[in-house]
């Protein structure tokens, strides 16, 4: 199982450092180009592009982030076993259902 973990963080650490720099370069571009928030979400509403851009970072985000707060939980506290993974399952769907709401709510 450690395997896999390690696999699925290092995999979703490549997808999440694309997106970042393509969400950071898409930033710099829209302020530079004068663009407000509501010109933005303008320009976001119904593009089908974004939506499945942003799912697969929160995707990303969902399977990197719970991994790595296990690794630091194992490492500074005795807390171990079943109880951490479905505590850290439960982190992974949160993380999953609040961005995937998010993504729906500039799609929509």
């Amino acid at each position: 199982m450690n395997a896999v973990m390690f696999l699925a963080q290092r995999l979703s650490a490549g997808v999440l450092g694309i997106a970042i720099a393509v969400h950071l370069g898409t930033i710099l571009y829209a302020v530079r180009g004068g663009l407000t928030a509501g010109e933005i979400l303008g320009r976001t509403q119904g593009n089908l592009g974004f939506a499945l851009f942003y799912a697969i970072f929160v995707v990303a985000v969902a399977v990197h982030a719970p991994i790595g707060l296990r690794n630091i939980v194992v490492e500074w506290t005795r807390w171990r076993g079943r109880s951490l993974d479905i505590a850290m399952a439960c982190v992974m769907a949160l993380l999953l259902w609040l961005g995937l709401r998010a993504v729906y709510a500039v799609y929509a």
